[in-house]
């Protein structure tokens, strides 16, 4: 029994291009490739990215995932990592219960949000692998070694800058403002000048992080809690902005 690769990403909930590149990194490699190109994965391929996607879910970074599955051949041995790692999420789901609905409580006072409080139990590294597909690896590693190379005095204030910044895209949309208004576009050159302490921000790129803001419900929600509709005035407004000026 096998399935083309389209099956299986159907099935697993990915993409043809990330199980193509889990093979290219030997992370994953189909049971055959047929004469016209098309790869194909058996039962214990289908196991195996099972566990890939498992430890993805975990927080686990390619890297490392591909250390836990050469390194532990026994099946008693990789059920005892998994529950070991699964009890580490389970607290971290526990703290991010927590940062969530401390954000909610606040947000429904009226009061002034923290950053500490906010991202407690986050991991920006979860979503590498879709850094790495929008916009490549150069990209990522970018990010991630500047991120690294902040303090966490630096970190908090990184995150504190993109709450202000949101809570002010939410205020304008409460106000009725237009993603052209002076307003509106000033809070939006200060979300461009906060994405690029991080990356290179071409227009392509700008455009497509604001359409993201709206197609994910990940990253609406960061904009949405302070108003429905919030996220869908960001969007416009880094289209504007990015004709603008990039």
């Amino acid at each position: 029994m096998e399935w083309s690769i389209q099956d299986i990403a159907r099935s697993a909930g990915t993409t043809s291009r990330t199980l193509r590149h889990y093979g290219e990194i030997g992370l994953l490699a189909p049971s055959r490739v047929g004469s016209n190109g098309y790869r194909y994965y058996d039962q214990d391929a289908l196991v195996r990215l099972q566990r890939i996607l498992l430890l993805r879910e975990l927080g686990l970074g390619l890297p490392a995932i591909a250390e836990v599955l050469a390194g532990q051949r026994d099946t008693a041995a990789a059920l005892r990592t998994h529950l070991d790692l699964l009890e580490q999420e389970r607290q971290r789901i526990t703290r991010q219960i927590a940062s969530v609905r401390t954000t909610l409580e606040k947000t429904e006072g009226g009061q002034q949000l923290m950053a500490e409080e906010v991202f407690d139990g986050f991991d920006h590294t979860q979503f590498k692998d879709e850094v790495v597909e929008r916009w490549g690896k150069d990209a990522y590693d970018k990010g991630d070694q500047w991120w690294g190379s902040l303090s966490d005095e630096d970190k908090r204030a990184h995150q504190q800058r993109q709450l202000d910044i949101a809570a002010d895209f939410g205020r304008a949309h409460q106000a009725g403002l237009a993603p052209d208004s002076d307003v509106v576009q000033a809070i939006t050159q200060r979300l461009h000048e906060w994405i690029g302490a991080a990356a290179t921000v071409t227009k392509p790129y700008f455009v497509g992080l604001g359409e993201m803001y709206v197609a994910d419900p990940r990253f609406t929600q960061n904009y949405d809690r302070h108003g429905a509709g919030t996220a869908e005035l960001v969007r416009d407004a880094m289209k504007i902005y990015a004709e603008r000026n990039l």
